[in-house]
């Protein structure tokens, strides 16, 4: 799937924060957003390495992925997360929060 645009984008950033007041709600919205719509689990690649991510979670101020390989496990940023190609279902919401993240 296609990444969206930054309108439609700015759209789904408005109805994950629509009802937030201030950062942290906003964060909260968005992370609810990507842990219901996010396809989980995904394989990707960082660092030359495969992992597994399975699931996202919402550490102090960021939204990280939980990723796994053998007995190991790490939390990376979503905002650091390389995406696989195909990427999984509900990668826009990634998208949205990358965006907002960068304003």
């Amino acid at each position: 799937m296609a990444s969206k645009g930054h309108a439609a984008l700015e759209a789904m950033i408005e109805e994950a924060t629509v009802d937030a007041y201030g950062d942290d709600e906003q964060l909260t919205g968005l992370f609810t957003m990507i842990e219901e719509h996010l396809v989980v689990p995904f394989t990707t690649t960082v660092l030359g390495v495969e992992v597994t991510v399975l699931k996202v979670d919402l550490i102090a101020d960021s939204i990280v992925a939980v990723c796994t390989r053998v007995r190991h496990r790490q939390r990376i940023g979503l905002l650091d997360l390389p995406l696989p190609t195909p990427a999984p279902d509900g990668r826009a919401w990634i998208d949205a929060y990358r965006q907002w993240a960068g304003r």
